[in-house]
């Protein structure tokens, strides 16, 4: 097996201990985990490209940045859906993480079914809670999230699991016509990490391969 690949099939509190052991040993991704705490946001992550890009760099042997555009942030507060109110956290969160050499971009889930339709074309019921937005990616392997909570423990969620994150295998989520995000986001990783499979888009006339979730 390519030693990229070690993690792949292993066990999901393998894997879950792997993932833990490289973010902690990333300065920029716990300065994020840590400012995030600081900033007592409710229901909030880190999530998606500067977990499973920086692991894929870590197990590659690339620089810890490469590829990775920014640092996606998320929390959950339903009691203003303003936008103002998320302006004025995303502003805070501006200044606190602006040392970092990525940009930071945090999102209120909360507000999340008031813009999805004009950006992406498609209606979506509103989300109960942070990490329910996981489901909805576009590739299950992209839905993967940490926290740090206050006693230093590392939270993760992963609806789909870890295996297709750690088997450098970018899977698509049909649960909506994504299709576009899956093959356009899985092209651009394919020319930083070429160890990377893109599986294709279901056709909607076959019976699903991926029908059932994973449980990490």
């Amino acid at each position: 097996m390519s030693e990229h690949l070690r993690y792949a099939g292993a066990s999901p509190e393998q894997q879950r201990r792997a993932l833990e052991d490289i973010v902690r040993a990333q300065p920029v991704l716990m300065s994020v985990l840590e400012g995030l705490r600081a900033m007592a946001l409710p229901d909030a992550w880190l999530v998606s490209g500067a977990v499973y890009n920086m692991v894929w760099n870590h197990l590659t042997g690339r620089p810890a940045l490469t590829g990775i555009k920014d640092v996606d942030l998320i929390y959950f507060d339903g009691s203003d859906l303003s936008y103002e109110a998320e302006d004025r956290v995303i502003k805070a969160a501006d200044a606190r993480f602006a040392g970092l050499p990525l940009p930071v971009e945090l999102r209120n889930q909360a507000r999340v079914h008031l813009w999805f339709p004009q950006k992406f074309g498609i209606v979506v019921t509103p989300l109960t809670h942070s990490t329910q937005s996981l489901t909805r990616y576009a590739s299950r392997t992209h839905a993967v999230a940490a926290r740090l909570e206050t006693d230093d423990t590392m939270t993760i969620e992963a609806p789909f699991g870890l295996d297709d994150m750690f088997a450098f295998r970018i899977t698509p989520n049909a649960v909506l016509d994504n299709r576009l995000a899956h093959e356009t986001k899985g092209a651009r990783a394919k020319t930083v990490w070429p160890e990377i499979t893109v599986l294709p888009w279901p056709d909607p006339s076959l019976p699903s391969p991926l029908a059932g979730e994973g449980g990490a």
